[in-house]
């Protein structure tokens, strides 16, 4: 018979791998476009496993500037993700929170920014063709 104490590793073990899994599943790039109270942004979230650590960076246009930061604070819960995305905005940082749901190549967010607005959006991954990851990508003369 198990014993109780093995039944708790045995449930801390396969809830460590069930969330590797999810984390390996949100790899890789998400796009998405989105009207503001500033106007249409554009950004590329790029979220990275390794190990049990996922990382990430976005990059984006917006008022007619381009940049890109790392996302800090990334969790990974099953089908929910949340992270959060410093601004600095004249000195100041003010926090871009992020909560939502990955479904398959969809992932559904709401955006919090500061005090001043929430946006809802989708975010599309990104399908690299086979064998060729973005980097290396040649453009067809």
């Amino acid at each position: 018979m198990m014993t109780y104490r093995k039944m708790m590793m045995l449930a801390a073990f396969t809830s460590a791998l069930l969330s590797l899994a999810s984390a390996a599943d949100v790899a890789g790039r998400w796009k998405a476009e989105f009207d503001t109270q500033i106007g249409l942004q554009k950004y590329v979230y790029e979220f990275k496993a390794d190990g049990d650590q996922l990382t990430g960076k976005a990059t984006f246009e917006r008022e007619q500037a381009k940049g890109e930061v790392a996302l800090k604070e990334i969790k990974v819960n099953g089908n929910d993700i949340s992270f959060m995305e410093p601004l600095n905005f004249d000195g100041q940082e003010i926090r871009i929170d992020y909560k939502g749901k990955v479904s398959g190549d969809e992932m559904k967010l709401t955006r919090q920014v500061g005090e001043f607005a929430t946006e809802e959006f989708v975010a599309k991954r990104v399908k690299e063709p086979a064998g060729q990851p973005a980097e290396t990508k040649q453009p067809k003369p």
